[in-house]
């Protein structure tokens, strides 16, 4: 039987923008914590959910769900997975820079989840804010806001300073009132996985916001190829619960297997229910490839993603897809979350052309020893650029050498002296660079190179040369299959590695 108990159900608010315009800092100031100095390089490379309450200008309190999400380009797909569990976007311009390249990008995934957004215009307490200019630029990309042609609601604001961030909350909480959103607290728990970490010492650990009914302690729940019982849970703030309903952000220890980011979670009262779920669910796996082989042309890297949690396997995955080029072809074999350990080793198969990269994470006591006797790589940052930095040097010293003609000496053929067994006496003019004995020629006709030969010979002035420069005449012995008339080029050239 249905149950039709609906109440009102608090939003789900995703915080997206630029990478420097104070995403994080809006979210900082809300919760009165300092999550921004604690990020490797002032940047956001982590999805996260907290919950607030907020009392409107009215005087009702309340609460509202937040995620915040990374703003550097590498982090678009968990830019689009907040988005699409989100009911409500803030969307972060910076009253200095107006839209950048990351904005467009945000907009792109708000418009794809098809949720409502509003516009936080921040920095107008900087010297350099402008909100006029702002709001020009966002008509410019086709964001038309209150009172500038268009719908969508903004609140100038100060992150820092906590200008305008009441009004913005009351925008929030007015968007959720129109939308009705409700949920049913007497539902087992539905809700969406938002990262999943592996600790060495607690196991696996996932955060989920609940999307409708509610999560006690002794249920169970399952996901895509992995399940857990509820044995514990832990809050936005970290605290420790008994149940939790509908919008809340929840952490619960345990897993089977690591969940997907992303994936749906549903709770169950019997753990042989949660078993079977999981099994039934299309589980999330990653496959091996056959071992490829170098070619002449060929160079290929096989890569070994290690990171903290699942969503930033996402980014770097997007990251390395993005550094193979036609001599150089990075191949990913393995993802997976936690340290890099000695079985990691074991992984790459005695392929000293692995490497293993590491983003935001730890590699055990003595497995660098281990990687240096089997020759493989390992690459760790807590930044994802220099990451890709480190493996485009790999990629540079790593790309097979190519032979290239460098041309360096270009002569227009002037008379047909002789010819006999593929060599030909030729009277020419050097018309650029320079012509050596020995060389390699390419023969053009009307712009067509027809052939190839070889200078056997040089004669200037009725003397054997060794060379011939710019604006000479000379004679010349070649070596070649084509016969030379009068009016071709030859185009003599180097073969160089590169």
């Amino acid at each position: 039987m249905t149950s039709t108990r609906t109440t009102e159900r608090p939003p789900v608010v995703v915080v997206l923008g630029h990478v420097d315009h104070g995403k994080s800092s809006l979210l900082d100031f809300i919760r009165k914590t300092n999550i921004v100095a604690g990020e490797a390089g002032g940047i956001t490379q982590h999805t996260a959910a907290y919950e607030v309450v907020h009392t409107t200008k009215a005087g009702a309190e309340k609460r509202i769900t937040f995620i915040d999400t990374p703003g550097h380009s590498a982090f678009q797909a968990q830019r689009e997975r907040g988005a699409s569990l989100a009911d409500i976007a803030i969307l972060v311009v910076s009253a200095e820079d107006g839209v950048k390249a990351q904005t467009k990008e945000a907009l792109k995934a708000i418009v794809a989840s098809n949720i409502p957004y509003i516009v936080a215009i921040n920095k107008i307490d900087l010297p350099n804010a402008n909100l006029e200019v702002t709001l020009n630029s966002l008509a410019e990309n086709e964001i038309y806001v209150e009172g500038r042609g268009g719908s969508i609601s903004y609140a100038p604001i100060s992150a820092k300073r906590g200008d305008g961030i009441p009004e913005l909350l009351d925008l929030v909480a007015l968007m959720a009132e129109l939308q009705e959103l409700s949920g049913d607290a007497s539902l087992p728990a539905d809700g969406i996985i938002v990262e999943a970490n592996r600790d060495p010492k607690k196991g696996i650990s996932a955060t989920l916001i609940i999307k409708n009914g509610s999560l006690a302690k002794g249920s169970y729940l399952a996901t895509a190829g992995a399940w857990t019982p509820v044995r514990a849970i832990a809050d936005a703030s970290g605290a420790n619960v008994d149940n939790a309903t509908f919008s809340s952000p929840v952490t619960i220890l345990g897993w089977s297997a690591l969940p997907h980011a992303g994936a749906s979670v549903h709770a169950y009262e019997s753990k042989k229910d949660a078993e079977s779920a999981a099994l039934l669910s299309e589980k999330r796996e990653i496959s091996v490839p056959e071992k490829l082989e170098d070619t002449n042309d060929m160079a290929i890297i096989p890569i070994i993603l290690k990171a903290d949690v699942a969503g930033s396997l996402d980014a770097l995955a997007h990251e390395v897809s993005k550094l193979s080029d036609d001599r150089v072809s990075f191949k990913i074999i393995l993802k997976d979350v936690g340290a890099i350990g000695e079985n990691d080793i074991k992984r790459a198969g005695g392929d000293e052309r692995t490497v293993i990269v590491g983003f935001n994470t730890k590699i055990e006591n003595g497995v660098r020893e281990v990687a240096e006797r089997a020759r493989v790589t390992i690459e760790t940052d807590s930044i994802i650029y220099k990451l890709t930095e480190k493996l485009e040097a790999i990629r540079t010293v790593r790309r097979p050498k190519r032979m290239v003609e460098e041309q360096h000496g270009t002569a227009k053929i002037l008379k047909l002296f002789a010819a006999a067994h593929n060599k030909q006496v030729i009277g020419a003019r050097v018309e650029e660079g320079t012509l050596n004995v020995g060389d390699s020629v390419n023969i053009v006709r009307r712009g067509e190179a027809i052939g190839k030969g070889k200078v056997l010979e040089l004669q200037q002035s009725k003397q054997k040369a060794s060379s011939v420069e710019q604006g000479s005449e000379f004679g010349t012995k070649i070596e070649s299959s084509i016969e030379i008339a009068a009016g071709d080029q030859i185009v003599a050239f180097s073969n160089i590695a590169r």
